[in-house]
């Protein structure tokens, strides 16, 4: 398994990305932005993003974003192809995007919002905290981003304050982004259960 910093010639790889994040988002019934082949074929060509390659087979991918004038970095679009999956790769991936995100951007705070408790996991145990959204970049552009996912009336409904994402982020500022507490995942599952009762009571009213 190759998990490399994407190329030009990753590019042909860029439809079956999306494709593999579309049905992702229709599988677990959570709220993906959707990109489309045109933008993941920019990333690529940028050198803003890593690929998991095994045998010239499309694997696995996540991508970065710039924001804030490089204050903010956010890796996102994290992907495991359904052949690869349960193997360890998803944490490979955000670990070799976060050191190139870290090397590229060295000031730079790099955060992530999602919904998946795998990747919360591998995210506190990369170092990531989690934070109010309020501590995430207040560009427009990036929240305007949302607007492509199922919950994006949440996230305005809310002024932006939360939604079914949970907000964590890496701060190249902190003297040490290792946490003092075990990673406890009953009660981030306990936290999305609220936030889902929440805001599907909501929408029933």
């Amino acid at each position: 398994m190759e998990v490399v910093i994407a190329n030009n010639t990753h590019i042909k790889y860029a439809e079956i990305i999306c494709e593999t994040i579309q049905e992702s988002a229709k599988v677990r019934g959570t709220g993906i932005a959707e990109r489309t082949p045109e933008y993941i074929t920019k990333k690529i060509s940028s050198g803003n993003a890593v690929i998991a390659i095994h045998k010239n087979e499309f694997a696995g991918f996540c991508y970065i974003e710039v924001w804030s004038d490089t204050n903010f970095v956010v890796n996102s679009g994290l992907i495991v192809h359904p052949n690869f999956r349960n193997q360890g790769l998803a944490k490979e991936i955000k670990k070799k995007i976060l050191e190139h995100s870290k090397a590229t951007y060295p000031k730079a705070k790099i955060f992530g919002i999602t919904t998946g408790l795998a990747v919360m996991k591998i995210n506190y145990e990369l170092g990531y905290q989690p934070v109010t959204f309020s501590e995430l970049t207040n560009d427009e552009d990036f929240w305007n981003g949302c607007r492509t996912c199922k919950n994006f009336d949440i996230l305005t409904r809310t002024e932006r304050k939360m939604c079914l994402c949970t907000g964590m982020l890496y701060d190249p500022n902190h003297e040490k982004n290792i946490k003092q507490h075990k990673y406890d995942s009953k009660v981030l599952s306990r936290l999305k259960r609220i936030k889902q009762a929440l805001f599907l009571k909501k929408n029933k009213e």
